[in-house]
């Protein structure tokens, strides 16, 4: 059996597959809130709300419910695991990291992403802040896509591993915010 690197982990997120669902009609018609980004000179793309867990978060659940506050005005309840996605961080040389130059070093950490599927309890766009709204580095658009196969797929997605694991799970995620779960 050969062996295998240790790849710290080096950051940490925590975002939400954040839907609208009927409470009267839980098998009904649902939405799913994304974020669509874009950036001066790149091609849109959409996201979960979310982000990384600061030092201050006293875990990655507390940190979620603080990114959908900050980036859509919005509560959660129902906060279920649902995915989890591992990909490689790169990290630059310290001299280079403040120096501006010089290429990042090869990756030598991995960056978890948590996913948690949630039922949005309210929302009001104008209430977004933190450091997206502050500062932002274009376009921040709060949107509404039918929680179908078709939906999730007629947009960019990223990760593209969430995009594919949105599109072959849609039941299973609704299954995930049944009321009979616990």
């Amino acid at each position: 059996m050969g062996s295998t690197a240790h790849r710290p982990v080096v950051k940490r997120t925590a975002r939400a597959i954040v839907l609208d669902l009927d409470p009267a009609d839980p098998s009904g018609p649902a939405s799913i809130i994304l974020i669509k980004r874009t950036r001066p000179g790149c091609t849109p793309y959409w996201v979960t709300p979310g982000g990384g867990v600061d030092p201050g978060d006293s875990s990655v659940v507390e940190a979620l419910h603080r990114e959908v506050d900050e980036e859509i005005g919005g509560k959660v309840g129902d906060v279920v695991p649902a995915f989890v996605d591992t990909v490689l961080h790169p990290q630059h040389h310290p001299g280079n990291a403040t120096a501006g130059n010089g290429p990042p070093a090869p990756p030598h950490g991995v960056k978890v992403q948590h996913f948690f599927a949630c039922r949005l309890e309210s929302m009001d766009p104008a209430r977004r802040h933190g450091p997206e709204m502050d500062h932002p580095v274009g376009e921040y658009e709060v949107v509404r896509l039918p929680f179908t196969r078709e939906g999730v797929t007629s947009v960019n997605v990223v990760p593209p591993s969430l995009r594919a694991y949105l599109a072959a799970n849609i039941e299973g995620i609704r299954a995930l915010l049944a009321s009979d779960l616990t």
